[in-house]
């Protein structure tokens, strides 16, 4: 049921705040599903506890694997394998509905996978062909989409496949969480568009070694998982860099400054990229060993991107480039269209809505900022359109987001965690 209303807060003034944000989405859940069938028990430390991350950790169950909190933020991982029948909610996470099935195959039963409405569009058909390729049943009716059913008969036999990986990076990721376990590794060529998203490929195979196997990824467009036992994971999750875009950019919203404590200094997150972003974009950045600083006392300019390996700040940037001092052009991110909805066609809408002058080309954004009103900002179930949201209201008074608990997808405590930044008590995060 969607939530009420929201009417984002407005910034009085420059913002000067530290912002503690919870663990990245993308490592807690490539954590879980090496956990899952791992040769002992692992220990994840300050996972992220959202909606995607719940729903991977309730699919694991479903599948055999204990998933326990303890202490309070860690998740204690006991690996096992389920037998018989058994169902999934993917909900909206392309990381359930990706990287689960080559696990699923594993299991000796029949698995069934369906989630959300939307989550029945996103693409899914090079992953399920892949799986057939290596040996797998699967049944979807010719769709390519949820829902489908994994018939495992508890082994796979792995080796090589081909795929076209272009609409979403998640496709070869997923071979290569589960590759391990299958009888000879698997072997997966791309071969079609540049694959978008590749550092979460690079994430994957980082994780992947950090729990013992033997990864090639030496050759463009092609990666091997050696045939092998995983080891056992004890592991820090880092602060999620694409949750932490938002209340960056709010530095420049409000010609303010915003520190993020933990921020690494050596990551596979794509969301490192905001980094740069802001930087071109005008503002000072440091990254010192406690943590990163923003500051746009100056104001901000627009730019030029190719957002290709980090589309995932779209939604962001392009608000904030709908407040900048001249336009902006946002590139190679056509794939974004099989996001949580199609985010260039609702970005398109919605900052043209607000009085921005919005130009939809086939893979981007050309945006130039014009006097903005405020109206009502529509979400589409997608937590990223919610931060942009939030982001445009620091400058648009007024501005109501429908739907804010959207967001709980990847950051439950995102309006306590922005009104917060602007010195407000959570309660006045005022619902229209």
């Amino acid at each position: 049921m969607p939530s009420p209303d929201w009417t984002s807060p407005t910034a009085e003034g420059p913002v000067d705040a530290t912002v503690e944000l919870p663990g990245s989405k993308s490592l807690t859940n490539r954590f879980l599903v090496l956990a899952a069938r791992a040769s002992g028990v692992s220990r994840l430390r300050a996972p992220l506890r959202s909606r995607d991350t719940l729903l991977m950790a309730d699919a694991l169950r479903a599948l055999g694997v204990g998933v326990e909190d303890v202490d309070g933020d860690d998740w204690l991982v006991t690996p096992g394998a389920a037998t018989g029948d058994t169902a999934i909610d993917c909900g909206l996470a392309g990381t359930v509905m990706r990287f689960v099935p080559p696990l699923a195959a594993l299991t000796d039963g029949a698995v069934h996978f369906d989630g959300d409405p939307h989550a029945r569009t996103r693409p899914m058909g090079p992953a399920l062909g892949a799986l057939r390729a290596l040996g797998v049943g699967v049944d979807d009716d010719g769709r390519g989409t949820l829902p489908f059913t994994v018939r495992g008969d508890g082994s796979v036999r792995g080796g090589s496949v081909t795929l076209d990986a272009s609409a979403s990076s998640q496709f070869i990721s997923a071979l290569l969480l589960s590759g391990a376990h299958y009888e000879q590794g698997v072997t997966i060529s791309h071969d079609g568009p540049p694959v978008p998203s590749q550092p979460h490929i690079e994430m994957t195979v980082e994780a992947l070694r950090d729990a013992g196997a033997d990864v090639d990824d030496g050759e463009p467009d092609t990666w091997r998982v050696e045939p092998g036992p995983l080891n056992p994971l004890d592991v820090q999750v880092e602060p999620d860099l694409s949750n932490a875009a938002p209340f960056l950019a709010a530095a420049l919203v409000t010609r303010g400054r915003v520190r993020v404590p933990g921020w690494p200094q050596h990551t596979t997150q794509a969301g490192d990229d905001i980094r740069d972003i802001l930087d071109e974009m005008g503002a000072d950045v440091v990254l010192a060993r406690d943590g990163l600083t923003v500051s746009a006392p100056d104001g901000f300019t627009g730019v030029d991107l190719d957002l290709h390996d980090a589309s995932e700040l779209t939604p962001v940037v392009a608000a904030l480039a709908a407040l900048a001092d001249g336009p902006t052009m946002i590139r190679g991110v056509a794939h974004i269209r099989g996001h949580e909805t199609d985010r260039l066609a609702a970005l398109a809408r919605e900052l043209g809505a607000l009085g921005t002058e919005v130009t939809e080309t086939d893979d981007g954004l050309h945006i130039v900022p014009r006097p903005l009103s405020p109206s009502r900002f529509h979400t589409y179930g997608d937590h990223r359109m919610v931060m942009a949201g939030a982001l445009l209201g620091l400058a648009v008074p007024g501005l109501v987001l429908e739907d804010p608990g959207t967001v709980g997808k990847t950051l439950p405590t995102f309006t306590h965690l922005w009104s917060a930044m602007l010195g407000e008590p959570a309660a006045q995060g005022r619902t229209a």
